[in-house]
C-alpha cells in the first residue's frame, strides 16, 4: 500500500513550524510542538511580562481550570484526580511517597521500567528495605499475567508498577490485564504512561490503575518542564499524600487559601511553571480536536510504512521486530559505531536518539546489541521525511 499524506494530516504539518527545519524521529524524547500550543505559552508569557507571574495566574482561573479538563479527557479521568507535575518523573516520585512503606515490603515491577524510575524503586529498596521482584515477561515482551498472579498470591505485594509503553522498543503491554489482577487482589497500582500518552486513547478507569504518570513534551506534543499524575478516587479517600508536600500545593480558587484539599492537587507544588502549563494544556486540546482514535490509526500507518522500510534495509536489524504496533521502533547495524550514525544523522538534520544498553539495563534485545538508534515518527512525518531518513541508514553502512 502506497504511503501518503491526507489534506488534513498535510495541514497539520503545516502548523508544525520544525518540520521545515528537519527530519524529526525523536517524538518518544520531545515532539516537536504546534502553533496553538506555542501561541497559547507565548500569550501566557506576555501577560507574565506585562503583569507579573503571581498576578498573571490570579487572572486566569477559568483558563487554568480548563487545563485539568483537557488533561483529564486525555485519560478518561475527572479533573479533580489530575495534578500538575514538573515532568513525569516528579509525578511518579510522588505517587511512590505517598504509600506508607515498611521494612519487607513487596514492589513487584516489569523489566521495562525506565531507567530514573528503576532508580526511585532502587532507592526504596535501599533506604527502606523494600523488595523489589521483577515480574517475567512473554515472548511478545508483555508481562507474563499468570507468572505475576503467582508472585502476586506468594509475596502479596504492596504495590505493582508497570509501564504502558516501553521506552527503548515498541512493546505495548497489558496493564489493563495488570490492572484487573491488581484490583482482585486489592493491590496499590502506579502505570508510566510516559510514551502512550498522546498517541493512542487512554482510559484509566479501564486500566484500572491507582497512578498515571505522565510527561507533556512526548506523543501529546507539549514543552518540557511539565507532566501529569492521576490519583485514583481510592487513594485520595485514604488520605495518601507525598511526603515532601508542600502544604501551599493545592492552588483552590479562593487566592488566599492554600491547603491540601480532597483532591489531586494535594500532590502538586504551589511553584509551577504557568508558560509550561498552558502549553501543555494545548497540546491536550490539540489532540482531542484531532482525536486520539484518529492519532492511533495514523500512527499504526506510518508506523507499519517505516517498519517495512527498515527491514528492508541491508545492514540493519530492527530489534523489536513483530512485537508490536507503537512507533518506537529500535534499530542495530553490527559492528558499526552507534554514537557515530546518531551523529552523522544528526548532521544531516534527522532527529533521531542513541540508547546505548545502560539506559535500558533489562531490556534482553537491547542489551545483547549494545546499542541501538531509536526511531519515533509521529503523525505529522511525511514520505519524504522517511525516505530521507532510509538513504541516510543505507549510507550510513554501506
Amino acid at each position: 500500500m502506497t504511503f501518503t499524506m491526507s489534506e488534513d494530516w498535510r495541514r497539520l504539518r503545516e502548523e508544525t513550524p520544525g518540520t521545515a527545519h528537519v527530519a524529526h524521529f525523536n517524538n518518544a524524547g520531545a515532539a516537536l510542538m504546534a502553533t496553538p500550543v506555542i501561541d497559547a505559552m507565548k500569550k501566557h508569557l506576555q501577560l507574565e511580562v506585562e503583569i507579573g507571574g503571581y498576578e498573571a495566574a490570579r487572572a486566569r482561573p477559568a483558563e487554568i481550570s480548563e487545563i485539568y479538563s483537557n488533561l483529564a479527557a486525555t485519560i478518561g479521568a475527572k479533573p479533580e484526580n489530575v495534578a500538575l507535575t514538573a515532568n513525569a518523573t516528579d509525578a511518579y516520585a510522588r505517587a511512590l511517597s505517598s504509600i506508607p512503606f515498611k521494612p519487607g515490603d513487596v514492589i513487584v515491577a516489569a523489566w521495562s521500567e525506565y531507567a530514573s524510575n528503576q532508580i526511585q524503586l532502587l532507592s526504596l529498596s535501599k533506604r527502606f528495605g523494600v523488595r523489589i521482584v521483577r515480574a517475567p515477561a512473554l515472548p511478545s515482551g508483555q508481562t507474563d499475567l499468570d507468572a505475576l498472579e503467582d508472585i502476586i498470591k506468594r509475596d502479596e505485594p504492596r504495590l505493582v508498577v508497570s509501564v504502558h509503553v516501553n521506552t527503548s522498543s515498541g512493546i505495548v503491554d497489558d496493564v489493563a490485564g495488570i490492572g484487573a489482577l491488581c484490583r482482585r487482589h486489592d493491590i496499590f497500582y502506579l502505570v508510566d504512561g510516559c510514551q502512550s500518552f498522546g498517541q493512542m486513547p487512554i482510559d484509566v478507569a479501564d486500566i484500572g490503575c491507582d497512578f498515571f504518570s505522565a510527561t507533556s513534551r512526548k506523543f501529546l506534543r507539549g514543552p518540557r518542564g511539565a507532566g501529569l499524575l492521576y490519583v485514583s478516587d481510592r487513594i485520595l479517600n485514604k488520605g495518601l499524600e507525598p511526603i515532601f508536600l508542600d502544604l501551599r500545593g493545592a492552588r483552590l480558587e479562593n487566592e488566599n487559601e492554600y491547603l491540601p484539599v480532597h483532591s489531586a492537587k494535594r500532590f502538586e507544588d504551589w511553584e509551577a511553571s504557568f508558560v509550561a502549563l498552558f502549553g501543555f494544556g494545548e497540546a491536550a486540546a490539540y489532540a482531542l480536536a484531532i482525536g486520539l482514535d484518529r492519532i492511533e490509526r495514523r500512527l499504526q500507518e506510518v508506523n507499519d510504512h517505516l517498519r517495512r522500510g527498515l527491514q528492508g534495509l541491508k545492514g540493519w536489524r530492527v530489534l523489536d521486530e513483530g512485537v508490536g504496533a507503537c512507533p518506537i521502533i529500535p534499530i542495530y547495524a553490527e559492528a558499526k559505531d552507534g554514537a557515530a550514525i546518531h551523529q552523522a544523522l544528526s548532521e544531516q538534520r534527522i532527529n533521531t536518539n542513541y540508547i546505548p544498553k545502560m539506559w535500558a539495563p533489562m531490556d534482553p534485545r537491547l542489551v545483547d546489541a549494545g546499542w541501538a538508534i531509536r526511531i519515533s515518527p509521529h503523525y505529522y512525518t511525511s514520505p519524504s521525511d522517511i525516505d530521507l531518513l532510509l538513504g541516510a541508514l543505507e549510507d550510513a553502512v554501506s
